[in-house]
């Protein structure tokens, strides 16, 4: 699978930004899907994940009510919807993709197999 992210930029704090992640080569109906960001010096922190099956989602904590996480298996993409950003939503973006997670796991950069190259989010004040 390869998994290309898009859409990152410059957006004022308070404002909305929406990442795509379109994947070729495997189609993502049946993957679990993820949403990472990373910053200089720290270790890559989840965003947000869509199981494949039932469908369930799962936020972080400092996303949960701003941003959301869809997919479109006829297009074989996974948006962000990143709305009322703030300043320390800074980050490079990633998407990856993973098919033997569980529960536990769907949290976990190490779970997911595939990555997008990542995109970056600068959000100013």
């Amino acid at each position: 699978v390869q998994l290309q992210a898009f859409g990152g930029g410059l957006v004022q704090a308070g404002g909305s930004l929406r990442l795509s992640c379109a994947a070729s080569g495997r189609t993502l109906s049946r993957l679990d899907m993820a949403w990472f960001r990373q910053v200089p010096g720290k270790e890559r922190e989840f965003v947000t994940s869509s199981r494949w099956s039932g469908g369930r989602t799962y936020y972080a904590d400092p996303v949960k009510g701003r941003f959301i996480i869809s997919r479109d298996n006829a297009k074989n993409t996974v948006d962000l919807q990143m709305n009322s950003l703030k300043p320390e939503d800074t980050a490079v973006y990633y998407c990856a993709a993973g098919s033997t997670l569980i529960t536990s796991t769907v949290r976990s950069a190490y779970a997911y197999h595939y990555w997008g190259q990542g995109t970056l989010v600068t959000v100013s004040s």
